[in-house]
């Protein structure tokens, strides 16, 4: 299953592609800071019923050479069908769009950072016929950034080491760099570091912190981060208080019962509910169950 650590490890390359020039240095593969960098579809699929997926592919334009395909996969543990993939990726993209391919692999741990970098060779009796040589990002290669000034020079390269190294040691000073750096940052470019790093860290220590470092802000709707948490956390407050003044209004003061049981609900759905019977049951506790209503004996 797709989880947000894992979408967020490729996708910060598509969203914040100029983060590829330090990391292209970090692998020894030269590559101008200067370049056109264009997302392309990650469906390799060409028989349908055979579906393959590329995390992120991208179309990377050098000022200063020819064009080439960038296909990007964020791999959380060892995979042995990967070994196919990846050659089939490379081999496909290649032929779709006649330009040299590069394969990067992002892991989070060493062990399998060690076994994505391969080679992969495909033959028989002796006789290589296809070897894939990726590029990996991992622990070993991507710097402990765990200076403000340097985490402000390169945001995007301090969100990436933050979230490779979430499991170290070295993770509360590294993400205490990031957030320093981005309270000197602009309001919009804050709000985006602040949010992939809630979706990118994942459960653990790491996202505790850095959730205790950063004020309830928002960048990406949908997706369950603090700053909503916080949203439908007052939401939910809100509407308790409203039960309870309407039904003391209506009724009169309502038992610690009543009272503790509304307060205590977390559920905007059923807060709702129980706001819709407020109006009309004929003594506090009905509004849990719908009756007695107002009309009924």
């Amino acid at each position: 299953m797709v989880t947000s650590v894992h979408e967020v490890s490729h996708r910060i390359f598509q969203e914040r592609p100029e983060i590829l020039s330090p990391v292209f240095d970090l692998l020894g593969v030269p590559m101008p800071t200067k370049a056109i960098i264009e997302v392309v579809g990650g469906d390799s699929t060409e028989i349908r019923p055979l579906e393959r997926r590329v995390d992120s592919v991208l179309r990377v334009e050098p000022s200063d050479g020819d064009s080439f395909m960038l296909a990007i996969e964020a791999q959380g543990r060892r995979d042995e069908d990967k070994a196919a993939s990846w050659s089939y990726y490379v081999a496909y993209l290649q032929a779709k769009y006649k330009l040299p391919v590069l394969l990067l692999v992002v892991c989070r741990n060493r062990t399998t950072a060690e076994w994505a970098a391969g080679p992969f060779r495909c033959g028989a009796r002796g006789w290589t016929a296809l070897s894939t040589h990726p590029l990996v990002l991992g622990p070993d290669n991507v710097p402990m950034i765990t200076d403000v000034a340097e985490a402000a020079r390169d945001l995007g390269m301090a969100a990436f080491s933050a979230m490779t190294h979430s499991d170290s040691r070295h993770a509360p000073a590294i993400l205490e760099a990031l957030a320093g750096a981005l309270r000197a940052t602009d309001e919009e470019t804050g709000l985006y570091y602040a949010e992939l790093l809630d979706m990118g860290l994942g459960q653990g220590q790491a996202h505790d912190t850095w959730r205790d470092l950063m004020k309830p802000i928002t960048y990406f709707p949908g997706r369950g981060t603090f700053r909503e948490e916080a949203y439908l956390e007052g939401q939910v407050k809100e509407r308790a208080a409203v039960i309870l003044r309407v039904l003391e209004s209506r009724l009169g003061p309502v038992s610690g019962e009543v009272r503790e049981r509304v307060v205590g609900c977390s559920d905007l759905d059923t807060l709702s509910r129980w706001l819709d019977r407020a109006f009309v049951v004929t003594e506090a506790e009905a509004v849990f169950t719908g009756a007695p209503e107002l009309g009924q004996s």
